[in-house]
């Protein structure tokens, strides 16, 4: 494997990341979701529900972070506790309606930019770069 060409994908990468937490969020207007908040709220679609410690896991986070994000995220009315039925004591995660309405504005506004970002790009060139993202972020969970 080429080094040098490694060392260019870890260094774009860290450049990447810094400068699309950036394009992908309105800071000015304090209307968007910050990159934990989004990324929990789309898990938690995408599954229907979630407890803290599915969520520690999938996140490779502990619980009390967890917690306090999701804690955040029920005070401002997205998600919503469900006990479990055969544990009182225990509760499941669950979008309300305006988490669900917040998810996807932030949604649409993510991926119009994305699509900006793009727009001098080859159709086919945007397949590939997808292709070849997907499949880096799988080597990145199996690691």
């Amino acid at each position: 494997m080429d080094h040098h060409a490694v060392e260019t994908i870890e260094m774009e990468l860290s450049h990447l990341i810094r400068r699309l937490i950036s394009e992908t969020t309105y800071r000015k207007s304090g209307d968007s979701l910050d990159r934990a908040a989004y990324l929990l709220l789309d898990h938690i679609a995408g599954s229907g529900w979630a407890s803290v410690k599915t969520l520690a896991e999938e996140f490779r986070l502990d619980s009390s972070t967890i917690s306090r994000q999701t804690a955040a995220l029920e005070k401002k009315g997205y998600l919503a506790r469900m006990p479990v039925e055969s544990d009182r004591r225990a509760y499941t995660l669950e979008l309300t309606e305006l988490g669900r309405q917040e998810l996807e504005k932030n949604k649409q506004m993510r991926t119009e930019r994305i699509g900006e970002l793009l727009a001098g790009w080859t159709a086919q060139d945007v397949e590939q770069f997808s292709r070849l993202l997907q499949k880096f972020g799988e080597s990145v969970s199996e690691g």
